[in-house]
């Protein structure tokens, strides 16, 4: 909304190196994978609505990810410069909440100081290991699926397991599945379609009201029907 109202090509965004540590750990608790622990990332690419992709497309930049949040409010103290507090920050009702005001305290209380910055190195570390993974699914998807016919399985199954994955799961979004609500039980249950008949019998429920089915040699998606 920022860039679409200012026509702007780069946002800015807030985020610090204490975001950065709180998405690490939140990641490492649920279990998410390489992606969640991987962290936020730098910069990010989108379009502006509305607009074709090439024409125009804003960069989306965290400048701030090296520097811890007592730091930055600290130096817009020091010159005057105006912030402001989200309140949801402060309330218990919110997970990310209590792992900044109680989890990752007692982290640095028990373990010694620092764990905020092993956390976010991590994400760091573990990052360009994620791009790569991510590039080869790109590229693989790319010869794998068709929007009419599918994903084509018995290519899918020669692909290697971390590529693999990755690939179900730009299949799925493809088909119009929330990125927020695709998890990887979602994913796991089309990897057991890959390696299912193609009798068509097997389907998978996935978010934003889309099923998957094998077709033959083929994966498919439609919009699941409603209950009679």
């Amino acid at each position: 909304q920022v860039a679409e109202r200012f026509g702007a090509r780069r946002v800015l965004l807030g985020h610090t190196l204490d975001d950065q540590a709180e998405t690490v750990l939140l990641g490492l608790a649920r279990g998410s994978g390489g992606r969640s622990i991987a962290g936020m990332r730098r910069r990010f690419d989108d379009a502006v609505p509305g607009q074709p992709w090439d024409a125009w497309v804003t960069s989306f930049v965290r400048p701030l990810l090296d520097v811890r949040r007592e730091q930055t409010e600290a130096a817009c103290r020091a010159d005057d410069i105006d912030f402001w507090s989200d309140p949801h920050n402060d309330d218990p009702r919110f997970l990310r909440a209590r792992v900044r005001r109680t989890v990752l305290p007692l982290l640095e209380r028990e373990l010694g100081p620092g764990v905020a910055e092993t956390l976010a190195r991590t994400a760091e570390q573990l990052r360009p290991d994620m791009e790569l993974l991510d590039d080869l699914a790109d590229d693989a998807f790319a010869e794998l699926y068709d929007d009419p016919a599918g994903l084509d399985v018995s290519a899918a199954e020669a692909v290697e397991h971390a590529v693999r994955t990755r690939v179900l799961r730009l299949a799925a979004l493809r088909a119009g599945c929330p990125p927020s609500e695709l998890f990887a039980v979602h994913v796991d249950a089309l990897e057991q379609l890959v390696r299912a008949g193609g009798d068509g019998s097997r389907q998978v429920q996935l978010p934003g009201h889309v099923t998957a089915y094998r077709d033959g040699d083929r994966m498919r998606f439609r919009p699941t029907q409603p209950l009679r």
